[in-house]
């Protein structure tokens, strides 16, 4: 394990070559460091000891350490591919892609959620009716952390999975994002590093943009997953708050991290004592007959973060973050920000779980989206030209590539004009890299309109590589 005194070293280093810290400038004493970091005086004098042997800093006597001139640090070597964005400016981009996809009239293939006619909307409804109907004046507010019967509820589907997770860990949110957007709240102050995928969830970079943090895209591979070479790099040379992943069906990839990859992102984080905000709201639409545990099943200080709205109801909102000590702190920010989440909501859903129906309905959710994708799959394999490549990943997105140089934001355009909707790749990251690539919902069913869609879209797309 690297000791404590090279870890410091390197996360100042990380400082330095992130422009933290300017050549010349004076570095924070090392009283200073001692308070801030944690570490004994002995532990900082030789982390800035080695600085100094390798050339990144200099010793001023009577005055401390100062960042050496550039041209005395190290030179550069290759490293993974890694995008560093100080600002984050996608919201726009984003809002209107989203409105354009509320169309009525639209094939909604831009979506992001699962066809809800899957969903069990009879029995929910009842479930509903019942709790309206003995709903109790004090139970029509509930304040964070949220309604005690369905804490415990999940909690005892944490327990079902061999994961111990007390209803007192747990917070109640308004949909996955807001526990997702709480628990980055709580781990970072403006300004501060955080690492996402490449491509992304555009929800982390509209969070990282709406707090002015800075991200570190780190790239995630269609077959592999996360770039754990340049995870490791990015927590080398950066000072990282936290990390905001997803390690099954990743969106928009849909690709899952095997166990070996798992381990070695876990001891990564705990090497950088760097806390992870796990997305993990496909949990349950995985493929085979194996659920997959989240990583917080590995590692307690873990946030995991997970909602309903992908299997049971897209409108109920309701999510929530098992956040471990941390918990209070999310408590009192949402309760400054949202206050609560509907109770008549959270106390619906609890009757719905303990009618014990639900995971009945995620096994025919789960066979429905699959044989919905293989369908869709073998569609577009057959009609689109063979420059486009299909990457068949897990739970119900397909992730589609144009050739490199080519916008698929134009494909989006043709496409919505003949109402149906995909979402661009501009959509999942920071930067341009993903320009060419857009993802497809393929939760809907397959009848004419579908059909008919898929036709003309890989039309689109055959048009738009010939240069029409």
């Amino acid at each position: 394990m690297t000791s404590k005194y090279r870890r410091l070293a390197r996360q100042l280093q990380g400082q330095i070559e992130a422009g933290v810290w300017q050549s010349g400038d004076k570095l924070p004493s090392l009283r200073d460091t001692v308070k801030q970091s944690g570490f004994s005086l002995m532990t900082v004098l030789n982390a800035y000891q080695l600085l100094e042997s390798q050339g990144w800093i200099l010793a001023q006597p009577q005055s401390g350490y100062r960042v050496a001139p550039r041209q005395h640090s190290p030179a550069n070597t290759a490293r993974p591919a890694l995008h560093a964005a100080e600002a984050v400016d996608i919201n726009a981009f984003i809002f209107n892609v989203l409105q354009a996809g509320q169309r009525p009239d639209c094939v909604a293939f831009g979506s992001a959620f699962p066809d809800s006619s899957l969903f069990p909307q009879e029995q929910l409804a009842r479930s509903l009716s019942r709790v309206a109907r003995h709903l109790t004046p004090d139970q029509q507010l509930v304040l964070p952390p949220g309604c005690a019967e369905l804490r415990r509820a999940i909690a005892r589907r944490y327990a079902a999975r061999g994961m111990a997770v007390t209803p007192e860990e747990i917070v109640i949110t308004s949909g996955a994002l807001e526990a997702l957007n709480l628990s980055l709240q709580v781990l970072t102050r403006p300004g501060d590093w955080v690492v996402v995928e490449a491509p992304a969830f555009y929800g982390a970079l509209q969070a990282i943009e709406r707090l002015q943090l800075k991200a570190l895209a780190v790239p995630v591979d269609v077959s592999s997953g996360l770039d754990l070479d340049a995870l490791a790099d990015a927590l080398g040379r950066y000072p990282v708050k936290a990390c905001w992943l997803m390690s099954h069906c990743q969106n928009p990839l849909g690709v899952s991290l095997g166990a070996e990859s798992r381990a070695r992102l876990l001891a990564l984080l705990r090497e950088h004592q760097v806390p992870l905000i796990e997305d993990d709201v496909y949990a349950e639409l995985y493929d085979g007959e194996q659920a997959p545990l989240p990583l917080r099943a590995q590692d307690r200080d873990v946030l995991h973060c997970s909602s309903f709205s992908k299997t049971l109801a897209t409108g109920l909102r309701i999510g929530w973050v098992s956040a471990g000590e941390r918990a209070p702190d999310i408590q009192r920010l949402q309760l400054m920000s949202t206050l609560s989440t509907s109770a008549p909501m959270q106390l619906a859903l609890a009757d719905y779980l303990a009618s014990h129906h639900y995971d009945r309905h995620l096994h025919t959710l789960r066979k429905v989206l699959l044989q919905r994708k293989q369908r869709f799959y073998q569609a577009l394999c057959q009609q689109l030209p063979e420059q486009v490549r299909v990457h068949p990943g897990g739970g119900y997105f397909l992730w589609l590539s144009l050739p490199e140089g080519m916008d698929a934001t134009r494909l989006y355009h043709r496409a919505l004009a003949e109402d149906i909707t995909i979402a661009p790749g501009r959509m999942f990251a920071a930067g341009e890299q993903f320009r060419h690539c857009f993802r497809l919902n393929v939760s809907l069913p397959w009848n004419s309109r579908t059909e008919a869609a898929i036709a003309r879209l890989a039309a689109l797309a055959r048009e738009l590589i010939l240069g029409g």
